[in-house]
């Protein structure tokens, strides 16, 4: 097996510049010349703005341009698109609110962008934003999801009715009553998906540019993949979307929140295309990335499941309201509704199923795809009231799963939310997590943990992902006068490994020397288009693309050895162990390195060859793919404190054919901690007039590496049949297994004080008042 091939443990190339600080992020980047942006925001979570002085701003030391709303609108290009309109479930059209690049007549967010100040320094900008003269006319808020679109409560928009901006359903609800009226048993939950801010390391930060000459405009960013900006940018400045660029160098984490256009983007071009010159923004963690990067979750679910006789699953029912935010922003509507749809029903073989999404507007900072987008929340909602089910029947809480899985045997497997699980051995996935969380020894541990007057609890979920994203992908490779290969992609690493991994995609594939294969990634002016980074997409869409690209440049170098050696191209070989193109039956053979410095000089190249091994290819992904896993949580809970200490996590995942162990296992640990911050720590707040209570690092609570036990991490190998590689994704997996895993395992914890439901953020004060309202002696076993 090579070194460097599939399924090797190969360390990230890329660290070495990251931990000797050689990474070069957007704030690295300086520019000729450039000038400083500021955003000056809304301290207002909704108001007219009754007048904008700006003149004794204009006048300050530095300032070159004070933008308003008016100057943009007057410019036609105002609005930031949403991408996906929602159709309601009685057929007519949702209503998506647009989010203005600033607010001209009035603010509906707390952050919200009201005018854009470029001077010579970071300082002067701020300086200058504080002699901005901004009258409020305060209008009252709404910022409850559950009441959003309540008689009587504010209007965000004066458009949207009732605050509702779309009614979507799935399902058959007709059969969906009856399976539920004639079942033995139907279960009921109501639960909190708690609001997130991602806050990636690197906070957002832009600098546009702009050629006079050409016409050409260019966005260095911090991006998920710049091809999703170009468009958007191209609109708000009127111009043809070739004449955009995009540049995205070294991301410091993005978790979604970065796949994103944001006011700032389309601001610091336009002042550099007004100024003739480059303008540079960076956010700040509090007065930016807090109040206007877009937040995650925010759900509120009512959920039934019906069972019969036997305890098989007969109907489901689902009702959730997702908070918007202000404005729809650019997939929003799509992550409660279509993308929590693919796995809504989980692995289990239910019925029939009727899933409303009511999508609320309030006066709060959008919401949008946060890591898993749709399938956590599904996954916790499934998980929690499968263990609530078990709970009400009296049954093991794996018995029940296993009665009710989707057997291997049945597989592929139409789900009632209608995709088409291919591939998963979900019962083997289980017994492995079982076992090696030592299951069947729990009794004793709590029995330990009792005498030391602890509540101890263990719980699991099983869940089921659906990763593509974007269904097309291009990759290119150049083969350099170096002897180095390039391989341009349009995917976007944000700390994931992609260079590593991509390499190792290509050595393997093409037999080139690992060292000698260079990922060129981040420029829109390299591929045509590109999908970016999301919905664990960059493995199963751009490896395709990789692998298209060098089966490509093998065909294109047999027809050039066949010239090289004078005999037919039916003669030719390649051999991937070796990188050598041979004549059959022969000794006679070239290195495809040496073959592709030939073709590159070549005057007579082949007909229908020319341009030598170079290749670029467009790869259309046909299907999802369908990771899946089972994760086992042990808690210990304080009944003095509240303090919840995970003591032990397990997690067996099935990822298909696994690429590189350790990018895996890394994946996997980072998602599950995401998934505990949610779970146990992190939750944005805001009070009745909008404010922002949790807006900094002292209020906003993020997991830190004592809350976080050691994992023990695994795969097992189910192929994948939807990709000739036979992968699947993995890196959203851990943050959609570890909430329900987690507060299973507290509410098991809790269960013989009468404890039902814990909604997240499970935090110490919360698990005390629990604790309070339901103590009794603990009862010995």
């Amino acid at each position: 097996m090579a070194k460097f091939g599939v399924g090797q443990s190969v360390r990230r190339v890329e660290d070495q510049r990251f931990i000797t600080g050689a990474g070069r992020y957007t704030d690295d980047i300086n520019l000729p010349g450039q000038a400083y942006g500021y955003a000056l925001r809304s301290p207002e979570a909704h108001a007219r703005i009754a007048r904008i002085d700006v003149a004794e701003a204009k006048l300050a030391p530095g300032v070159l341009a004070v933008i308003t709303g008016a100057e943009i609108e007057a410019d036609g290009t105002n609005e930031l698109p949403c991408a996906i309109p929602m159709i309601n479930r009685d057929g007519s059209d949702g209503i998506n609110p647009l989010r203005p690049v600033l607010c001209a007549d009035r603010v509906r967010h707390v952050g919200d962008h009201v005018a854009f100040v470029v001077a010579e320094t970071v300082s002067q900008a701020k300086d200058a934003a504080e002699l901005i003269a901004v009258e409020y006319d305060s209008l009252p808020a709404v910022v409850d999801t559950e009441t959003a679109a309540d008689a009587g409560r504010p209007l965000v928009h004066d458009n949207v009715p009732a605050n509702l901006a779309f009614d979507w359903q799935h399902g058959d609800a007709d059969a969906v009553e009856s399976a539920l009226a004639g079942a033995a048993h139907v279960t009921k939950v109501r639960i909190i998906n708690n609001r997130l801010v991602a806050n990636p390391i690197e906070p957002r930060a832009a600098i546009g540019e702009y050629d006079a000459e050409s016409g050409q405009v260019t966005l260095h960013a911090c991006t998920q993949g710049g091809w999703l900006f170009t468009g958007p940018l191209a609109s708000v400045l009127k111009v043809e979307p070739e004449r955009v660029r995009v540049l995205t160098p070294d991301v410091g984490g993005g978790f979604g929140m970065k796949a994103f256009f944001y006011p700032e983007y389309a601001l610091a071009v336009w002042a550099a295309r007004q100024l003739r010159r480059p303008v540079k923004w960076t956010g700040e963690r509090s007065s930016d990335g807090f109040l206007s990067d877009v937040m995650g979750r925010d759900h509120v679910t009512e959920a039934e499941l019906g069972f019969d006789a036997d305890h098989r699953i007969v109907g489901m029912r689902v009702l959730t309201t997702a908070n918007m935010g202000a404005y729809c922003n650019l997939f929003a509507p799509f992550i409660p509704t279509g993308a929590a749809l693919k796995v809504l029903p989980g692995v289990y073989d239910i019925k029939s199923m009727v899933y409303r999404v009511k999508g609320v507007l309030t006066n709060t900072t959008p919401v949008d795809a946060y890591r898993g987008a749709g399938r956590p929340e599904s996954i916790y909602l499934m998980e929690r009231l499968v263990d609530a089910a078990a709970r009400e029947l009296g049954e093991d809480p794996a018995k029940l799963r296993r009665r009710n899985f989707v057997a291997a045997a049945a597989m592929p497997f139409k789900t009632v939310a209608g995709e088409i699980y291919d591939s998963g051995e979900f019962a083997r996935v289980m017994d492995a997590a079982m076992q090696g969380a030592d299951w069947s020894g729990f009794g004793q541990r709590r029995a330990e943990a009792q005498a030391r007057g602890m509540r101890r609890g263990i719980g699991m979920a099983y869940y089921i992902e659906s990763t593509m994203g974007d269904p097309q992908e291009m990759a290119s490779l150049t083969f350099e006068a170096d002897g180095t290969v390039s391989v341009a992609v349009g995917t976007q690493s944000n700390g994931q490994g992609h260079e590593t991994a991509f390499a190792q995609l290509l050595h393997d594939r093409l037999g080139v020397p690992f060292e000698k294969i260079r990922i060129v990634q981040g420029d829109t002016a390299k591929l045509k288009l590109g999908g970016g980074t999301g919905g664990s997409r960059s493995l199963t869409a751009e490896g395709m693309a990789i692998r298209d690209a060098a089966d490509d440049a093998i065909e294109r170098g047999r027809h050039y050895a066949a010239q090289e050696f004078e005999t037919a191209v039916a003669d030719i070989d390649y051999s991937r162990e070796t990188g050598e193109f041979r004549v059959i039956g022969t000794d006679r053979r070239i290195g495809i390195l040496d073959l592709a410095k030939k073709a590159r000089e070549s005057t007579n190249p082949p007909e229908g060859f020319e341009g030598g091994l170079d290749t670029e290819v467009t790869a259309q992904i046909d299907a999802y793919t369908f990771p899946n896993g089972c994760h086992v949580a042990e808690v210990e809970v304080d009944p003095d404190t509240g303090v919840a200490e995970i003591v032990n996590y397990v997690a067996v995942d099935d990822f298909g054919v696994v690429l590189n162990p350790m990018l895996v296992a890394g994946q996997v640990h980072g998602g599950v901690v995401q998934g505990i911050g949610q779970a146990l720590y992190e939750h944005a707040v805001y009070d009745d007039n909008g404010q922002l209570l949790s807006g900094s690092f002292m209020d906003y609570c993020m997991p830190r590496a004592d809350g976080v036990p050691a994992m023990q991490v695994s795969t097992i190998e189910v192929p994948c049949l939807n990709n000739p590689m036979g992968v699947k994704g993995c890196g959203e997996a851990g943050s959609v297994a570890s909430p329900a895993a987690v507060i299973n395992a507290i509410i098991d914890a809790l269960a013989d004080l009468g404890v039902t439901s814990v909604d997240m953020p499970a935090t110490p004060q919360s698990l005390w008042r629990l604790i309070q309202q339901h103590r009794q002696p603990i009862a010995a076993e």
